[in-house]
């Protein structure tokens, strides 16, 4: 039911000529529905590190570095960049990928889906708000530790890959110099003028952060 949803609703999320306006209800409806399938079966909390254990996810590919995702959490650990996660999936699973991979530093932060888990840890309902691809704004995080961190913060490095991604920094205070990198994985051809537009930087079906911890090394050695 949920990959019905998917080939109904994604090609909807992605479609170059349809206007935010048009897609932001469809979207909420989408993730409602998802929320609603796995409300319906009674996932344990207990279940969920065994659960990304033997997924096949993964943080990325290493790229030619062989450890791509971890010098990119690692430097900005050791630099005391914040590093802000802003995801449209499942909070609690994206936590977990994130500890299993032995990379959930303190200056990582992550706003996403939750979980609510009643007494005996069965998954009953989502928490509000209901973050999709299409309000990943300040709308979600104006009160939030999050923005507080940010409020000094003049440089943001932004990765995304969507155009609803390009809003996830609207509204922090200070900003002064925004790079936004922009990973095109679909529809290459048809949705490249267009990312072309909204990002200083396109990469095209790159599943690695090369470029992105090149840009971070040049950064912080500076």
């Amino acid at each position: 039911q949920l990959k019905d949803l998917l080939h109904y609703y994604y090609p909807i999320e992605i479609d170059p000529n349809r206007t935010l306006e048009e897609k932001r209800p469809l979207m909420v409806e989408w993730w409602s529905k998802a929320h609603e399938l796995l409300a319906q079966q009674e996932i344990l909390k207990g279940d969920i590190p065994q659960i990304v254990r033997e997924s096949d996810v993964m943080l990325r590919y290493p790229g030619r570095s062989e450890d791509g995702f971890d010098e990119l959490f690692n430097q900005l650990h050791e630099h005391n960049v914040p590093l802000f996660i802003f995801s449209a999936g499942v909070g609690d699973i994206l936590e977990e990928i994130i500890r299993q991979a032995n990379v959930f530093h303190p200056n990582v932060n992550v706003v996403s889906n939750y979980m609510d888990f009643d007494d005996k840890g069965v998954l009953r309902r989502f928490k509000a708000p209901l973050i999709h691809t299409y309000n990943k704004n300040n709308s979600v995080l104006r009160d939030t530790e999050y923005f507080q961190q940010l409020s000094a913060r003049t440089s943001i490095l932004l990765l995304g890959d969507s155009m609803g991604d390009l809003t996830m920094a609207d509204g922090v205070p200070s900003v002064e110099n925004i790079l936004k990198i922009g990973f095109l994985n679909d529809k290459v051809e048809e949705r490249r003028g267009k990312y072309l537009d909204a990002y200083d930087v396109v990469l095209e079906s790159d599943e690695t952060l090369d470029v992105v911890n090149g840009i971070l090394r040049y950064v912080l050695t500076e």
